[in-house]
Protein backbone atom coordinates (compact mmCIF):
# COMPACT_ATOMS: atom_id res chain seq x y z
CA UNK A 1 0.00 0.00 0.00
CA UNK A 2 1.65 3.66 -1.10
CA UNK A 3 2.49 5.57 1.99
CA UNK A 4 0.16 8.09 2.05
CA UNK A 5 1.24 11.79 1.04
CA UNK A 6 1.22 14.43 3.80
CA UNK A 7 -1.01 17.11 3.01
CA UNK A 8 0.81 20.89 3.10
CA UNK A 9 -1.11 23.63 4.53
CA UNK A 10 -2.67 25.87 1.68
CA UNK A 11 -1.11 29.25 2.07
CA UNK A 12 -3.30 32.10 0.49
CA UNK A 13 -1.69 35.40 -0.26
CA UNK A 14 -2.95 38.34 1.49
CA UNK A 15 -5.44 39.94 -0.72
CA UNK A 16 -4.41 43.23 -2.65
CA UNK A 17 -5.97 46.08 -1.53
CA UNK A 18 -5.94 49.75 -1.84
CA UNK A 19 -4.44 49.65 2.13
CA UNK A 20 -2.11 46.99 1.95
CA UNK A 21 0.48 47.95 4.23
CA UNK A 22 3.44 46.11 3.32
CA UNK A 23 3.84 46.13 -0.04
CA UNK A 24 6.36 49.14 0.30
CA UNK A 25 8.29 48.02 3.46
CA UNK A 26 11.96 48.40 3.25
CA UNK A 27 14.34 46.59 4.88
CA UNK A 28 16.09 49.53 6.62
CA UNK A 29 19.37 48.70 8.32
CA UNK A 30 20.66 46.61 4.55
CA UNK A 31 19.05 49.79 2.55
CA UNK A 32 21.01 52.02 4.90
CA UNK A 33 24.19 50.16 4.15
CA UNK A 34 23.35 49.44 0.33
CA UNK A 35 23.30 52.65 -0.20
CA UNK A 36 26.09 54.37 1.73
CA UNK A 37 28.59 51.49 -0.09
CA UNK A 38 27.02 52.81 -3.33
CA UNK A 39 27.67 56.31 -2.51
CA UNK A 40 31.33 55.41 -2.07
CA UNK A 41 31.52 53.23 -5.14
CA UNK A 42 30.13 55.61 -7.64
CA UNK A 43 31.96 58.94 -6.19
CA UNK A 44 35.20 57.56 -4.78
CA UNK A 45 36.00 54.57 -6.72
CA UNK A 46 33.94 55.02 -10.01
CA UNK A 47 34.87 58.72 -10.30
CA UNK A 48 37.80 59.23 -8.24
CA UNK A 49 36.14 62.03 -5.94
CA UNK A 50 36.55 61.89 -2.43
CA UNK A 51 34.54 64.76 -1.30
CA UNK A 52 30.54 65.70 -2.20
CA UNK A 53 28.12 68.79 -2.28
CA UNK A 54 24.91 68.64 -1.65
CA UNK A 55 22.06 71.20 -1.72
CA UNK A 56 20.27 71.30 1.63
CA UNK A 57 16.53 72.36 1.67
CA UNK A 58 15.38 71.30 4.81
CA UNK A 59 12.95 68.74 3.52
CA UNK A 60 13.70 65.10 4.49
CA UNK A 61 15.01 63.77 0.93
CA UNK A 62 18.27 65.83 0.95
CA UNK A 63 18.42 65.42 5.04
CA UNK A 64 18.93 61.92 4.47
CA UNK A 65 21.06 62.52 1.72
CA UNK A 66 23.52 63.91 4.11
CA UNK A 67 23.55 61.53 6.83
CA UNK A 68 24.18 58.95 4.13
CA UNK A 69 26.92 61.13 2.68
CA UNK A 70 28.21 61.57 6.30
CA UNK A 71 28.34 57.90 6.95
CA UNK A 72 30.06 56.80 2.92
CA UNK A 73 32.38 59.90 3.13
CA UNK A 74 33.16 61.25 6.75
CA UNK A 75 31.31 64.32 7.80
CA UNK A 76 34.23 67.33 6.96
CA UNK A 77 33.73 65.58 3.33
CA UNK A 78 30.63 66.67 2.84
CA UNK A 79 29.24 70.76 2.38
CA UNK A 80 26.03 71.19 2.77
CA UNK A 81 24.72 74.15 1.05
CA UNK A 82 21.58 76.58 1.47
CA UNK A 83 20.46 78.63 -1.20
CA UNK A 84 17.27 80.61 -0.10
CA UNK A 85 15.08 82.50 -1.75
CA UNK A 86 13.59 85.72 -0.10
CA UNK A 87 10.28 84.04 0.66
CA UNK A 88 12.26 81.11 1.44
CA UNK A 89 10.88 79.69 5.30
CA UNK A 90 13.00 80.61 8.09
CA UNK A 91 11.58 76.94 9.41
CA UNK A 92 13.54 75.65 6.39
CA UNK A 93 16.95 77.39 7.23
CA UNK A 94 16.90 76.27 10.88
CA UNK A 95 16.28 72.44 9.56
CA UNK A 96 19.10 72.61 7.31
CA UNK A 97 21.24 73.95 10.12
CA UNK A 98 19.78 71.34 12.52
CA UNK A 99 21.05 68.31 9.55
CA UNK A 100 24.35 69.92 9.84
CA UNK A 101 24.80 69.84 13.29
CA UNK A 102 23.48 66.31 14.00
CA UNK A 103 25.67 64.66 11.26
CA UNK A 104 28.59 67.25 11.44
CA UNK A 105 28.76 68.24 7.80
CA UNK A 106 30.04 71.38 6.75
CA UNK A 107 27.36 74.27 5.79
CA UNK A 108 27.47 77.39 4.00
CA UNK A 109 24.43 79.82 2.80
CA UNK A 110 24.18 81.64 -0.53
CA UNK A 111 21.30 82.73 -1.10
CA UNK A 112 19.79 82.71 -4.89
CA UNK A 113 17.62 86.14 -3.95
CA UNK A 114 19.77 88.32 -5.97
CA UNK A 115 20.47 86.47 -8.80
CA UNK A 116 16.65 84.90 -9.46
CA UNK A 117 15.85 88.56 -9.58
CA UNK A 118 18.64 89.50 -11.98
CA UNK A 119 16.30 87.81 -14.59
CA UNK A 120 13.06 87.79 -13.32
CA UNK A 121 13.47 91.49 -13.98
CA UNK A 122 12.80 90.63 -18.22
CA UNK A 123 9.93 88.71 -17.04
CA UNK A 124 7.75 90.44 -14.71
CA UNK A 125 4.56 88.25 -16.19
CA UNK A 126 6.31 85.23 -14.80
CA UNK A 127 3.95 82.84 -13.18
CA UNK A 128 4.23 81.15 -9.70
CA UNK A 129 5.43 77.84 -11.45
CA UNK A 130 7.99 79.51 -14.03
CA UNK A 131 9.38 81.31 -11.12
CA UNK A 132 9.76 78.30 -9.01
CA UNK A 133 12.01 76.51 -12.03
CA UNK A 134 14.18 79.97 -12.28
CA UNK A 135 14.94 79.30 -8.74
CA UNK A 136 15.57 75.32 -9.13
CA UNK A 137 17.95 76.06 -11.68
CA UNK A 138 19.65 78.87 -9.93
CA UNK A 139 20.04 76.28 -6.85
CA UNK A 140 21.72 73.79 -9.83
CA UNK A 141 23.92 76.82 -11.47
CA UNK A 142 25.48 77.28 -7.81
CA UNK A 143 25.59 73.83 -6.98
CA UNK A 144 27.87 72.98 -10.22
CA UNK A 145 29.70 76.04 -9.56
CA UNK A 146 30.46 75.05 -6.23
CA UNK A 147 31.35 71.70 -6.76
CA UNK A 148 34.07 73.35 -9.89
CA UNK A 149 35.42 75.47 -7.39
CA UNK A 150 35.79 73.11 -4.51
CA UNK A 151 36.37 69.99 -7.03
CA UNK A 152 33.85 67.95 -5.65
CA UNK A 153 30.38 65.90 -7.26
CA UNK A 154 27.46 67.42 -6.76
CA UNK A 155 24.63 64.81 -5.34
CA UNK A 156 21.07 64.81 -5.89
CA UNK A 157 17.98 64.60 -3.69
CA UNK A 158 15.09 63.70 -5.91
CA UNK A 159 12.81 60.85 -4.80
CA UNK A 160 11.16 57.98 -7.21
CA UNK A 161 7.45 59.47 -6.92
CA UNK A 162 8.82 62.78 -7.46
CA UNK A 163 10.47 61.58 -10.58
CA UNK A 164 7.10 59.21 -11.75
CA UNK A 165 5.08 61.82 -11.03
CA UNK A 166 6.85 64.95 -12.99
CA UNK A 167 7.08 66.70 -9.90
CA UNK A 168 10.75 68.20 -10.55
CA UNK A 169 12.64 70.62 -12.81
CA UNK A 170 14.07 69.23 -15.61
CA UNK A 171 17.51 69.94 -16.00
CA UNK A 172 17.27 71.30 -12.06
CA UNK A 173 16.39 68.60 -9.06
CA UNK A 174 17.39 66.05 -12.15
CA UNK A 175 20.67 67.19 -12.95
CA UNK A 176 23.19 65.70 -10.24
CA UNK A 177 24.78 62.43 -11.74
CA UNK A 178 24.68 60.88 -8.34
CA UNK A 179 21.21 60.04 -6.94
CA UNK A 180 21.09 57.70 -3.67
CA UNK A 181 17.03 57.94 -3.40
CA UNK A 182 15.95 57.92 -7.45
CA UNK A 183 14.41 54.42 -6.70
CA UNK A 184 12.81 55.02 -3.33
CA UNK A 185 9.27 56.22 -3.19
CA UNK A 186 8.52 59.31 -0.75
CA UNK A 187 6.77 56.83 1.76
CA UNK A 188 10.12 54.76 1.92
CA UNK A 189 12.45 57.44 2.33
CA UNK A 190 10.25 58.51 5.73
CA UNK A 191 10.68 55.16 6.71
CA UNK A 192 14.94 54.73 6.06
CA UNK A 193 15.07 58.89 7.54
CA UNK A 194 13.48 57.56 10.55
CA UNK A 195 15.72 54.47 10.98
CA UNK A 196 19.44 56.76 10.18
CA UNK A 197 18.29 59.11 12.31
CA UNK A 198 17.07 62.16 10.36
CA UNK A 199 15.02 64.11 13.31
CA UNK A 200 11.55 63.47 13.71
CA UNK A 201 10.39 67.49 13.62
CA UNK A 202 11.94 67.24 9.81
CA UNK A 203 10.40 63.61 8.88
CA UNK A 204 6.81 64.22 10.03
CA UNK A 205 6.19 68.07 8.37
CA UNK A 206 4.11 68.30 5.10
CA UNK A 207 6.78 67.83 2.25
CA UNK A 208 7.43 70.80 0.21
CA UNK A 209 9.31 72.43 -2.29
CA UNK A 210 9.15 75.47 -0.52
CA UNK A 211 9.36 77.56 -3.76
CA UNK A 212 5.98 79.60 -3.03
CA UNK A 213 4.93 80.38 0.38
CA UNK A 214 2.26 77.44 1.84
CA UNK A 215 2.97 75.59 -0.98
CA UNK A 216 2.65 71.61 -0.13
CA UNK A 217 3.69 68.50 -2.51
CA UNK A 218 0.26 66.76 -2.11
CA UNK A 219 -1.73 69.81 -2.06
CA UNK A 220 -0.05 70.35 -5.66
CA UNK A 221 -0.84 66.74 -6.51
CA UNK A 222 -4.56 66.57 -5.13
CA UNK A 223 -3.66 62.82 -3.24
CA UNK A 224 -1.23 62.15 -0.59
CA UNK A 225 1.43 60.10 -1.20
CA UNK A 226 0.47 57.02 0.59
CA UNK A 227 -2.12 56.29 -1.73
CA UNK A 228 0.25 57.51 -5.10
CA UNK A 229 3.03 55.34 -3.70
CA UNK A 230 0.74 52.36 -4.20
CA UNK A 231 -0.69 53.20 -7.68
CA UNK A 232 2.91 53.67 -8.95
CA UNK A 233 3.66 50.52 -7.72
CA UNK A 234 0.78 48.59 -9.15
CA UNK A 235 1.10 50.56 -12.46
CA UNK A 236 4.43 49.77 -12.61
CA UNK A 237 4.18 46.03 -12.46
CA UNK A 238 1.71 46.27 -15.04
CA UNK A 239 -1.77 46.23 -13.30
CA UNK A 240 -4.25 47.93 -15.60
CA UNK A 241 -6.24 50.54 -14.01
CA UNK A 242 -9.32 48.19 -13.54
CA UNK A 243 -7.72 46.12 -11.16
CA UNK A 244 -6.91 49.27 -9.51
CA UNK A 245 -10.53 49.83 -8.92
CA UNK A 246 -11.11 46.34 -7.56
CA UNK A 247 -8.20 47.01 -4.71
CA UNK A 248 -10.26 49.92 -3.61
CA UNK A 249 -8.47 52.66 -5.45
CA UNK A 250 -11.03 55.46 -6.76
CA UNK A 251 -10.87 55.97 -10.51
CA UNK A 252 -10.66 59.57 -10.06
CA UNK A 253 -7.18 58.90 -7.95
CA UNK A 254 -5.93 56.29 -10.68
CA UNK A 255 -6.97 58.84 -13.52
CA UNK A 256 -4.64 61.65 -12.00
CA UNK A 257 -1.85 59.29 -10.81
CA UNK A 258 -1.31 58.02 -14.25
CA UNK A 259 -2.01 60.78 -15.87
CA UNK A 260 0.94 62.09 -14.39
CA UNK A 261 2.83 59.15 -15.16
CA UNK A 262 2.32 58.82 -18.72
CA UNK A 263 2.49 62.54 -19.48
CA UNK A 264 6.07 63.00 -17.76
CA UNK A 265 7.76 60.26 -19.45
CA UNK A 266 9.96 62.23 -21.38
CA UNK A 267 11.24 64.34 -18.14
CA UNK A 268 12.91 61.20 -17.18
CA UNK A 269 15.51 60.87 -20.23
CA UNK A 270 17.71 62.85 -21.49
CA UNK A 271 17.13 65.23 -24.82
CA UNK A 272 15.86 63.05 -28.00
CA UNK A 273 18.71 62.83 -30.38
CA UNK A 274 17.79 62.63 -33.85
CA UNK A 275 20.23 59.42 -34.80
CA UNK A 276 21.55 59.37 -38.12
CA UNK A 277 23.66 56.43 -36.90
CA UNK A 278 24.22 53.18 -35.02
CA UNK A 279 26.32 54.55 -32.26
CA UNK A 280 23.83 57.15 -31.28
CA UNK A 281 24.64 57.70 -27.71
CA UNK A 282 22.07 56.92 -25.09
CA UNK A 283 19.78 55.71 -27.73
CA UNK A 284 20.80 52.78 -29.89
CA UNK A 285 24.22 52.51 -28.90
CA UNK A 286 24.30 48.55 -27.39
CA UNK A 287 26.72 50.41 -24.29
CA UNK A 288 25.49 53.63 -23.94
CA UNK A 289 28.77 55.22 -22.95
CA UNK A 290 30.47 58.87 -23.92
CA UNK A 291 33.56 57.75 -24.31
Amino acid sequence: MQQERQRLPIICAKPLTAETEDILQINAPLLADWLVAFLQDEIVRRRGFHQAVVGISGGVDSSLVAFLLAKALGPKNVLGIRMPYKTSSQESLDHAALVAEVTGICMETIPITDAVDGYLKYAPDADPRRRGNVMARMRMIVLFDQSQKLGTLPVGTGNKSERLLGYFTWHADDSPPINPLGDLYKTQVWQLARYVGVPEVIVNKPASADLIVGQTDEGDFGISYQKADRILYFLLRGYPPARLLEMGFTEEEVKLVKGRLDSTHWKRHLPTTAMISSTSINDYYLRPVDY
